[in-house]
């Protein structure tokens, strides 16, 4: 599989990574709510988010819809979003899509990353989101 690459471009945002881990399912009862944790983490100047999806065990038109949302509010306030995937079967699923270049896909964070302040963000069958994602102060 072809990996994009995260050097920084001009324009783009600038120091660490906020790493955001979602676990779990990411799918439609959950989207709602996993939306309004990491609409924080995209809404300041030139946010630069990762979205680390190794420990997401399901991914539905829901999930695909959240990454669309926060590839969107990234790119609408000048950042950049990037998502770690490690299962062959989401790419597969982001390739049918016709979305496998429109994220820059990792196989893990980058060292100069940072984990959000509130831990993993878990987006459970119901729909529910136990810890926020919020940028460090």
């Amino acid at each position: 599989m072809r990996r994009q690459s995260t050097t920084p471009r001009r324009g783009l945002p600038r120091g660490a990574p906020i790493v955001v881990e979602l676990f779990g399912e990411l799918d439609f009862p959950s989207a709602a709510r996993t939306n309004s944790r990491l609409d924080p983490v995209t809404a300041g100047n030139r946010p630069h988010m990762i979205l680390d999806l190794t420990r997401v065990d399901f991914l539905d038109c829901g999930g695909i819809g959240v990454l669309c949302r926060a590839r969107r509010r990234t790119r609408a306030h000048g950042g950049r979003l990037s998502l770690v995937i490690t299962d062959p079967r989401f790419l597969r699923i982001l390739d049918a899509v016709g979305l496998t270049g429109s994220f820059d896909i990792l196989d893990a964070p980058p060292d100069t990353a940072r984990l959000s302040d509130d831990g993993p963000c878990t987006a459970g069958w119901d729909g529910s989101v136990t810890a926020a994602a919020a940028p460090r102060s």
